[in-house]
């Protein structure tokens, strides 16, 4: 007896002459806005196709595998599987939906013949849908959408459709682009259908319309060429290139060549191939063409090289990256307590950590400075960088972060600044509090929409007043405010933006905290520390009522006399204190001061730790 599992494998290795032959290939990326349900609707695709037996548990959300993934309830990197529909195997691509990680987006879109475009059908189009809507037509691929969470209350799916088409529009789609099949339904309710007043029972229309109207790979004659788009690392086989093969063929122990980047060659040779499977992979001796493969044993290759035929290469166009837009300092941790959590904490380690990354986190750049322990680090954003520094710290890494700065670029002459579109989303109640804490950071306000009790605000706004606007914001609306933010271009400096109101509370002795001192000096300010945890002298331990920083000392012990008087034995009431996430930190932070990230802490100390250090500086 045959499971349905070994027929799906016997139709993809029908052997012709002893090689591997598929009849239909289709390679989808869905792209979409943060939370509008990517990952959820990938699910329930693996679901519909059965890649899983019926008894096997795998849970939700199985793509968004890494402990920060499943944590932030976001996707951090994009990821392949492949399904089997109707006689045709789908490789489909998740995306990330943070501007921050446009760069996963970018790279991984190369692999895809057509786009599911996901669109909430309360929320309609939202920046990051225009910035990977962009991405998408720009590569001529064919674009379907899908309307997703339709069952939620006071949505308006006709609504969004033509919002959708007006989008399209405006970036520039062609004719063929512009005539896009729409689904409607609930990814999360297990349904799609054509029209969203009449729900069905599976996701069929969906992948339907994929087989309908995502063409196959055009296979052009000519030699081999793979770009690599991607790769992945193995500790029994070392790293692995991942990518569609555009023409050609590649077999098992075929000689190659490499094209870099530059246009240099490298010759090489592959020693395993493996297609995409369900959620794993499956070893091969031959790769269709069309057809998403990881290749193993080449040496010396990064995202962007071409794998070409060994006698006569030909490189394909490499990947195009949009430019970092913001610079953290990276420095190693020569606080007091430096050694005491992490496993990794010089120069050294820092370095060929940041290197390793540099391979596949492609928006990412690496500049050293004057100094051998210090590296200016430039990304997309705050989000982007702090998921890079919270993996540096599970892997045992201790390391000091500086403020983050935007790049400023000189063109024409003139000093220019990046400038993003942000759209807040939030109570009604509370929105003029919100307009005025943009306006003040140089934000535009570009429109204004009611939808339900909830305003949607959109403003034009200078990255640099962006960094700390989050917490000022969730603040002044009680959590309640929802904020994503897209690069769009580079305009003259907008002058000066307000920092922080509040200097810090600095320690000036090195020891425990006190319930006692800190009891007494809570009139002075906000504490960020608990009773009883280690400090250091120059350690930032709260945040001072006043604009001025205040040397204090929490160490100090009650005095014990035979003296007694009414009142002095009052009990200590502690307000709890601040704990900042480190993206909290980071937007936190001032010019002259660090963030320190170890394994175990999160804490925040000024570049000089003496008080005599700091005026002698501040003097300079």
């Amino acid at each position: 007896m045959v499971t349905a599992c070994e027929k799906k494998i016997t139709y993809i290795c029908t052997l012709k002459n002893g090689t591997i032959y598929m009849a239909k290939i289709k390679n989808i990326a869905i792209i979409a806005h943060v939370d509008h349900g990517k990952t959820t609707l990938v699910d329930k695709i693996m679901y519909h196709c059965k890649t899983f037996r019926e008894n096997e548990n795998t849970g939700d959300l199985i793509l968004d595998n890494n402990d920060l993934e499943r944590e932030r309830g976001i996707t951090i990197t994009s990821k392949n599987v492949s399904v089997i529909y109707k006689d045709t195997k789908i490789n489909v691509i998740d995306t990330p939906g943070h501007a921050d990680f446009g760069g996963e987006v970018e790279r991984v879109l190369n692999m895809a013949d057509g786009v599911l475009l996901l669109v909430d059908a309360f929320e309609g189009p939202m920046p990051q849908t225009r910035f990977v809507l962009q991405k998408a037509l720009d590569l001529g691929l064919k674009p379907c959408v899908v309307i997703n969470k339709v069952d939620k209350e006071n949505c308006t799916p006709e609504e969004v459709h033509e919002a959708v088409f007006d989008l399209m529009f405006e970036l520039g789609a062609e004719e063929w682009q512009l005539d896009f099949p729409t689904v409607y339904g609930s990814a999360k309710n297990n349904w799609m259908s054509t029209d969203w007043k009449n729900p069905t029972d599976s996701l069929e229309p969906l992948l339907d319309m994929v087989i309908e109207h995502i063409p196959s790979h055009k296979t052009e004659e000519g030699t081999t060429q793979m770009l690599i788009t991607s790769l992945d690392f193995s500790s029994f086989t070392g790293r692995i290139a991942i990518g569609r093969l555009q023409r050609g063929i590649l077999k098992t122990g075929m000689n190659i060549s490499l094209v870099k980047r530059d246009g240099k060659i490298v010759k090489s040779k592959i020693k395993e191939l493996h297609v995409f499977e369900g959620v794993g992979r499956r070893k091969v001796e031959e790769v269709q063409t069309g057809d998403i493969c990881a290749l193993v044993g080449l040496e010396g290759f990064e995202i962007g090289d071409t794998v070409a035929d060994f006698e006569n290469p030909e490189g394909l166009q490499t990947i195009a990256i949009d430019e970092p837009t913001m610079s953290m300092l990276f420095t190693i941790n020569d606080s007091p307590f430096f050694g005491k959590d992490g496993k990794f904490v010089t120069s050294r380690h820092i370095k060929d950590r940041l290197t390793k990354e540099l391979e596949k986190n492609l928006a990412l750049r690496v500049n050293p400075t004057d100094s051998a322990d210090k590296f200016m680090v430039f990304g997309r954003g705050v989000l982007h960088l702090s998921v890079l520094i919270e993996t540096m710290r599970r892997e045992g890494y201790e390391l000091q972060i500086g403020q983050p700065q935007v790049i400023i670029k000189e063109i024409d002459g003139v000093k220019c600044e990046p400038v993003e579109e942000m759209t807040i989303d939030l109570p009604e109640s509370v929105s003029g509090k919100a307009i005025e804490m943009v306006t003040l950071r140089k934000g535009e306000m570009l429109s204004m929409e009611a939808k339900g009790d909830r305003m949607v605000c959109k403003f034009l706004i200078p990255s640099r007043g962006i960094i700390g606007l989050r917490n000022q914001l969730l603040t002044a609306t009680a959590g309640e405010a929802i904020m994503s933010h897209r690069f769009t271009e580079y305009q003259p400096l907008k002058g000066g933006i307000p920092e922080r109101q509040n200097g810090s509370l600095v320690s000036m002795e090195k020891g425990q905290a006190i319930p006692y001192s800190i009891d007494k000096l809570q009139d002075r300010g906000k504490f960020f520390v608990d009773p009883g945890e280690d400090i250091y002298e120059g350690q930032v331990i709260g945040e001072n009522s006043r604009s001025d920083d205040m040397a204090v000392n929490v160490t100090k012990t009650k005095k014990l006399s035979n003296v007694r008087s009414s009142g002095a034995d009052d009990k200590a009431r502690i307000v709890p204190a601040i704990k900042f996430s480190l993206e909290e930190a980071l937007e936190y932070i001032q010019k002259d001061e660090y963030v320190e990230v170890t394994p175990h802490h999160i804490r925040l100390r000024k570049i000089y730790l003496t008080e005599v250090e700091r005026k002698r500086n501040k003097t300079n």
